[in-house]
């Protein structure tokens, strides 16, 4: 029986969380791209906590560019987030997504802001 593309996502992102977790040195930046907003948060694994979050929802995204360009917008809004709040390095849990397009823009997004991963 032929997969979903909705679990065929899930196994991949399964198969990346058994790999990456996130550390109270190095938590996880998890990304989630719906077809209309993307949605990216800073998680530390030991403690089930969230520790910042962005999302092209938010005021400072300006609704008025291209998906892709928003989820520049978003890493690096998260990334501002994260150095206020001390975090200087993560590790990037893609969600299952393909490394292109939106995901790759977050991450370069962040990269510019002052993550390193």
């Amino acid at each position: 029986m032929k997969l979903t593309s909705e679990k065929r996502r899930q196994r991949i992102r399964w198969r990346i969380r058994n790999k990456v977790k996130g550390t109270t040195d190095r938590p996880r930046l998890s990304v989630y791209r719906s077809n209309k907003a993307i949605y990216a948060q800073i998680i530390n694994d030991l403690n089930g906590h969230t520790l910042c979050s962005a999302s092209s929802k938010e005021a400072g995204i300006d609704n008025g560019t291209n998906k892709t360009e928003q989820a520049a917008q978003v890493g690096k809004a998260l990334a501002q987030k994260a150095v206020a709040a001390g975090i200087e390095s993560v590790v990037f849990d893609r969600g299952g997504y393909l490394y292109h397009g939106r995901v790759k823009a977050l991450a370069d997004g962040a990269r510019e802001g002052g993550l390193k991963f």
